[in-house]
């Protein structure tokens, strides 16, 4: 197995201010919670957002592990729906002392490039925000950070960089290099 470079950079917002919203794409963009925890939703989305980028962590993931993690209290998938179609999303998991990660985020293929990218990424990230609003009990958002990385798509960095996220770390590791599964075998 062959061996690349990938170098994943953390870039992260200290406070709602720092957030620079997109304007929403034109059409019928809707942006909804996926308030009920569904394995299978959850991994098309992951599967179909992920399939040329080398998102592959979670697809050995069974059943019940994704249950146990989308059940967890505080984790979010908001859903953007392009004329009632799935588009793409953005998952939020709420760590320790006030620490909202955006875990994953991403459209699907066929959604890139209609600026429905920014405009998730904005809805996301203010959701990211006021989490504690919906989940009483947690502390109240203190930093939403994420990570990006050389395999993920040409435009994320700029797209994290204008919604007015910075960067915090920066790392070159080798990974293996997997053949894209594709949202089913050999696509």
């Amino acid at each position: 197995m062959t061996n690349i470079p990938v170098t994943t950079w953390s870039l992260e917002q200290t406070a709602p201010g720092d957030l620079l919203p997109a304007a929403a794409p034109e059409g019928d963009v809707r942006i909804v919670r996926a308030e009920v925890p569904s394995p299978e939703f959850s991994r098309f989305l992951y599967a179909s957002v992920g399939q040329d980028i080398g998102w592959v962590d979670r697809l050995g993931w069974s059943y019940a592990e994704w249950r146990e993690y989308l059940s967890r209290p505080g984790v979010e998938t908001w859903v953007a729906y392009d004329q009632g179609t799935p588009a793409g999303y953005v998952e939020l998991d709420p760590q320790d002392d006030g620490v909202v990660e955006i875990i994953y985020f991403g459209l699907l293929p066929a959604f890139r490039g209609r600026r429905i990218g920014g405009h998730l990424l904005s809805y996301g990230t203010a959701r990211a925000w006021d989490l504690a609003d919906r989940w009483p009990g947690r502390a109240r958002t203190k930093r939403v950070w994420l990570h990006t990385c050389s395999k993920d798509g040409e435009h994320a960095m700029a797209n994290y960089q204008r919604r007015g996220f910075k960067l915090f770390d920066t790392k070159v590791e080798e990974e293996p290099q997997v053949a894209s599964p594709g949202p089913w075998p050999g696509a």
